[in-house]
This record gives C-alpha cells, structure tokens and sequence, in this order.
C-alpha cells in the first residue's frame, strides 16, 4: 500500500467492510511494540453520553501541546505563517 504525499493511504474496502468503517467514521491508530494497529473508534448514539465521551478524550489531550505561553490564536497564527491578503509587509 502506497502512502501520498500527504500521509494518507486508502483502507481496503473489505477491512473497512469489517469493521465497520464508513464516511465520518472514527479510527485511531494503536502501537503495539513494532506494529501499528487501525481500530475504530465508537462514540455513544446517546448525546449525553457522546458529549461525555468527547468531553474525556478531549481532557485526555489537555496540556499535551507545548505553546511557548502564546494563547489560541497566536498560536495558530503562528503554525499558519504570515498571510499576503491580511499580514503588511
């Protein structure tokens, strides 16, 4: 399986058929010691329980990205770079 430019490759239909992957499907990738393993990720149908769940994967990331003390914003202005249609020169 080839990966593009991108860092993207194409799942094969019959292990999306599997396990059950289709459009807006939720996948992580799992290490296993030198393997890396696809798994789908289930949210709850439930709201309450979704928002739950979102609401722990998201605590889970907290504090996991270093942004030299920059706030939101200036730290995606800074990944983004200077833009030609709104940054003088």
């Amino acid at each position: 399986m080839r990966v593009t430019e991108k860092g993207q490759v194409t799942i094969p239909k019959p292990i999306r058929d599997k396990l059950g992957i289709g459009p807006g499907s939720e996948v992580d990738f799992v290490e296993r010691g030198d393997r890396v393993e696809l798994v789908r990720e289930d949210l709850p149908s439930d709201p309450k329980l979704r928002r739950e769940e979102i609401r722990r994967r998201l605590d889970a990331l907290r504090g996991t990205i270093d942004t030299n003390g920059m706030d939101g914003k200036e730290f995606v202005d800074w990944l983004r770079g200077p833009r030609d249609d709104l940054d003088p020169r």
